[in-house]
């Protein structure tokens, strides 16, 4: 679901994502985490990029 573009002012929820992006990301760059760990961070991440539209 692409959200549409509104006149380029950046959103509360376009933050919220980015956010949420990042530190998925970098939970997944921590060490000790169990392959099912990081399976399951990568499809959320997967997720949230997919929301964003990326």
């Amino acid at each position: 679901m692409e959200k549409p573009k509104t006149s380029g002012q950046y959103t509360c929820n376009e933050y919220r994502e980015e956010m949420i992006l990042l530190g998925l990301q970098k939970r997944l760059s921590s060490k000790g985490l169990t392959p099912e760990e990081k399976e399951n961070l990568l499809k959320e991440i997967a997720k949230v990029e997919k929301q964003m539209g990326i």
